[in-house]
């Protein structure tokens, strides 16, 4: 039995999903009607070192590489319901491991060639192919068993195993169409823009490694996503995305109208764009929040008790407070409130130092001279590897770290690079991990803790996880997915395999000049909408 994803998502529950203020503010409404023409002077915090969207997996390589191409679907981001773009309409099997588009007319990619089901064939069998080059679309992919071409504009795509999630992945832009002759290329070439085809409102024209990256519009383009508040042409004749990585160069640059907008403003740089003809879109990233990610088999993280007493014992309103801003929640669940399904539970994750103190003397662990807790000459302590992926981490864990001691909890803290940390993750070599990931789906949680993928948390074949998200992941049918992925948000709090702090947010800044920068669901930019006025 077949079904259409606008009946199987009739059901979802609207995100509670409020920015600060809007992407346009009261600028945009003042500016009076959009105008064509111009460019978005953008600063951004880090170099893309690749520009190919089916490659990347960092903001500053997604933000650019939104905009090269088009998705069979768009997620909308107030609702999480899934939406046409290249493909007009899909249907799935029962158990979800099928998936058929059936494609609009008349999209075309730059080089002139048609969008049509032998180019999504050849671009998602070239996704696969690329294995951990694709950071992103590996994991969508991951039990992707083909595509058939079952005529010029319907495609028919196969997973080996239920992939309810692959509908979402779908509208991301890792999954992205390139053009046939984009894969002429090798993937090194795409990821400098070499033969990077695509279908979308804007086009490659430059890069300056650690400068500066030039789109340019799209000449006919007609076919944009159904969540576009226009249709037609982009407004910007161009992007020049300019990397800036020292903060408060970035916002000086800003403040000076070198720039129209920037990415990635600090907390302690928010006041200075509040009002004064400047503008701060916000929205909370969807997937995973900030959270300390428990390796069960590890010291003493094989107590689940001690497990939930550090789920206790993190205050987590003052370290939105102290260290962070009103634009940062307090985590309510380990998924963040703009991702689908995402599950209240904030009476899991009150603060209740009482509590995590009475559960640790039930476990054995008494008070030691210094205020640290020990047990059979074992002192109650456990290391958290993290990076600077987001400023303000030391910072917050520092907090935390301060927390946890007053219920008798040493949090070693443990810097290291990305890469350093990346490879410490792949390896299992940790007790906790640092880290939040972005994703407006909740199958993010089967990718990070299911024994049957990565596993993060080491857990034994009888866990209380594995079930629900195994549902979960077997049914487009929001009846059957929201319990599931319940159940999964609670007995990950419940038995402590990951303690949330905290949601990221995206916090940008624009002058008077820049209009309509927008958020896609993944809380990553969508600039179709955006234009510029004045000089």
């Amino acid at each position: 039995m077949s079904r259409t994803a606008a009946t199987s998502l009739l059901a979802l529950t609207a995100l509670v999903l409020t920015a600060c203020s809007s992407a346009g503010g009261a600028t945009g409404a003042d500016a009076g009607p959009p105008k064509p023409g111009g460019t978005l002077r953008l600063g951004i915090s880090s170099s893309p070192d690749c520009v190919d969207p089916q490659q990347v997996g960092t903001n500053a390589s997604l933000n650019v590489g939104r905009q090269l191409v088009d998705s069979l679907t768009d997620q909308d981001p107030a609702t999480g319901e899934i939406k046409p773009w290249l493909a007009e309409k899909w249907e799935s099997n029962a158990d979800s491991t099928s998936f058929t588009f059936h494609l609009r007319d008349g999209a075309t990619f730059s080089d002139g060639s048609p969008v049509d089901a032998a180019a999504v064939k050849t671009s998602f069998d070239g996704i696969k192919a690329l294995g951990p080059k694709s950071q992103l679309g590996s994991g969508y992919l991951a039990v992707y068993k083909g595509t058939t071409v079952v005529d010029p504009k319907t495609v028919k795509i196969d997973f080996s195993v239920p992939s309810a999630q692959f509908l979402q992945a779908s509208s991301t832009m890792s999954l992205g169409v390139l053009a046939p002759a984009a894969y002429q290329k090798t993937a090194d070439q795409r990821c400098q823009g070499n033969g990077l085809i695509g279908s979308g409102p804007f086009v490659f024209e430059s890069l300056k490694q650690n400068q500066e990256i030039v789109l340019a519009k799209r000449k006919g383009y007609h076919w944009g996503s159904s969540l576009f508040k226009h249709q037609g042409e982009a407004y910007l004749d161009k992007i020049a995305y300019k990397i800036v990585p020292e903060p408060g160069v970035r916002t000086g640059s800003l403040a000076s109208a070198q720039l129209d907008a920037i990415t990635d403003v600090q907390p302690v740089d928010e006041p200075q764009f509040t009002g004064n003809g400047f503008t701060e879109p916000t929205r909370p990233n969807p997937g995973v929040v900030f959270n300390l990610h428990a390796n069960v088999t590890r010291g003493v993280l094989t107590d689940e008790k001690v497990r939930q007493a550090v789920v206790k014992g993190i205050d987590r309103p003052e370290v939105t407070n102290t260290v962070l801003t009103p634009n940062y929640k307090p985590a309510t669940s380990i998924l963040g409130s703009a991702t689908p399904f995402y599950a209240d539970l904030s009476p899991l994750l009150a603060y209740d130092p009482a509590g995590a103190k009475s559960l640790l003397e039930s476990a054995g662990w008494v008070p030691g001279p210094d205020g640290i807790r020990t047990k059979d000459g074992r002192r109650l302590t456990a290391k958290v590897v993290f990076s600077l992926v987001f400023n303000q981490n030391k910072s917050v864990l520092e907090l935390v770290q301060q927390q946890l001691r007053k219920i008798g909890f040493d949090l070693q803290i443990e810097q290291r690079t990305t890469a350093e940390s990346v490879q410490i993750t792949q390896s299992g070599d940790y007790e906790y991990l640092w880290y939040n990931t972005t994703r407006a789906d909740p199958d993010i949680l089967r990718n990070l803790f299911s024994t049957k993928a990565n596993n993060r948390s080491k857990l034994p074949a009888d866990n209380p996880v594995d079930a629900p998200l195994d549902v979960q992941s077997s049914t487009v049918d929001p009846a059957k997915r929201k319990p599931a992925a319940e159940a999964a948000q609670r007995a990950i709090i419940e038995h402590g395999y990951s303690a949330p702090v905290f949601e990221l947010t995206q916090v940008l800044a624009h002058g008077p000049n820049a209009h309509g920068i927008g958020f896609e669901a993944s809380s990553r930019l969508q600039l179709f909408d955006t234009w510029v006025s004045g000089s």
